[in-house]
């Protein structure tokens, strides 16, 4: 017997996908991060050699995302690949604020080890700005448009992380012109660099490109097993 043509069927990404609603399975994961990272966040919240301010702009991104995974959760829960990132994300954002960025003993040791000319771990915030972002970017758009996997899921992920990569722009401009200058200096990171901005653009883009040419289809896998859990259930009260 062939389906109903109006129930949506998670057979491709980019057709029509089932709503899913967050369960205790779903939330094991994102709980389980959560709870490693919040003594984490507290640790250098408290102990940061550069102030609480610094600490507060640079990791703010962060707790914003997080704030806004965890209000969606009921009626938008995201894989558990996006969880992992944001994860992730966050880590490299409370490192880069408990030092700051230009001043970060790993990056100290990558400028010294290969002979570079500045603290390159800003370079790295700024690739991962667009590398983990690209994956929610990407499953909103898969997840609530007609859109297919293929050339405008691409483009049009790259152009919003690239869009997002230039609005921080203009928040560290306006947070340095309200700021005094050492709290400015410290915010933007750009270690006399007067291309600093176009080149954490461009980071932004590297990283962005990069996730999506090299881990969409893990991305897809960990959406479709999502999609499935929600969607079996469904079927099977159908079909009774």
């Amino acid at each position: 017997m062939a389906p109903d043509s109006t129930t949506p069927v998670p057979h491709a990404l980019g057709s029509t996908l089932p709503p899913v609603s967050g369960t205790k399975e779903d939330a094991r994961l994102p709980l389980v991060l959560l709870a490693i990272l919040a003594p984490v966040l507290l640790f250098s919240l408290l102990t940061s050699p550069e102030g609480h301010l610094n600490w507060l702009l640079e990791t703010g991104p962060g707790l914003i995302g997080i704030a806004v995974l965890a209000g969606t959760f009921r009626r938008f829960p995201m894989s558990r690949w996006i969880y992992v990132c944001v994860f992730l994300h966050v880590l490299v954002l409370t490192y880069g604020a408990h030092y700051t960025y230009a001043l970060t003993p790993l990056g100290n040791w990558a400028r010294d080890t290969f002979h570079l000319s500045r603290n390159p771990y800003d370079r790295l915030g700024h690739f991962v700005q667009g590398f983990f972002p690209a994956f929610i970017i990407r499953e909103v758009l898969l997840r609530s448009t007609p859109l297919r996997r293929g050339g405008w899921l691409n483009f049009l992920t790259g152009s919003v992380a690239l869009a997002i990569s230039a609005c921080y722009e203009f928040i560290e401009w306006w947070a340095a012109l309200i700021l005094d200058p050492e709290g400015g200096d410290k915010f933007l990171g750009s270690q006399g660099d007067i291309w600093d901005a176009q080149w954490d653009m461009f980071m932004c883009l590297i990283g962005a490109t990069l996730a999506m040419v090299i881990f969409s289809r893990a991305h897809d896998r960990s959406i479709e097993r999502l999609v499935s859990r929600t969607a079996k259930p469904e079927r099977a009260k159908r079909a009774l």
